[in-house]
């Protein structure tokens, strides 16, 4: 049994959540999302609590019970209080600066990178002298939040022998010694 799907949700004040068939539609203060969930997995909705159940034990259904949960649970707790990611850019030389929806990057090529934001995610960018630009992303919608972060990282992902790149903050990279190392 999934002990994830088998949790209730409980609906914080000022959240609505409607189902209209096979979609679900949430609803706060900081915006609105919806879900399409699939025909295997029923949703109820009592007072203030949501739970899931599915109609048979096959595994493609056990795995999309626990899913489509979690889906609504992001949902709900995006629109109630928001996601946060931040990043840092390590390395000499490597700036970030947002300007409006644009982040403008330079990460050691000949060009300055710029990226346009979606509207739903709210950039901002603290640069102090003597340490490492931070790149702070913030928006309702989970997954939108860590699409734009995986596309900032993979512009210039850390590497195992400086550590220089783009990087999730408090993330631990696996560090190399390199060649110098081996020889005595």
């Amino acid at each position: 049994m999934s002990r994830i799907g088998k949790a209730p949700i409980t609906i914080p004040n000022g959240v609505e959540v409607t189902i209209n068939g096979t979609s679900v539609t949430v609803k706060g203060k900081k915006g609105e999302l919806h879900q399409e969930i699939d025909e295997c997995v029923t949703m109820t909705i009592d007072e203030n609590t949501i739970t899931f159940v599915r109609k048979t034990d096959s595994p493609n259904d056990r795995s999309k019970h626990g899913l489509y949960r979690s889906l609504v649970q992001n949902m709900i707790t995006g629109v109630s209080e928001g996601f946060k990611k931040e990043m840092e850019v390590i390395g000499v030389g490597y700036r970030a600066t947002a300007v409006g929806q644009q982040l403008e990057l330079a990460l050691g090529f000949s060009h300055a990178i710029i990226l346009s934001v979606p509207s739903d995610v709210k950039i901002e960018t603290v640069t102090e002298k003597g340490k490492a630009p931070l790149v702070t992303l913030q928006s309702y919608d989970k997954q939108l939040l860590g699409q734009v972060a995986a596309k900032i990282r993979s512009l210039r992902k850390p590497e195992p022998y400086k550590g220089k790149g783009i990087r999730f903050l408090g993330e631990e990279i696996r560090r190399k010694a390199g060649k110098s190392a081996s020889k005595k």
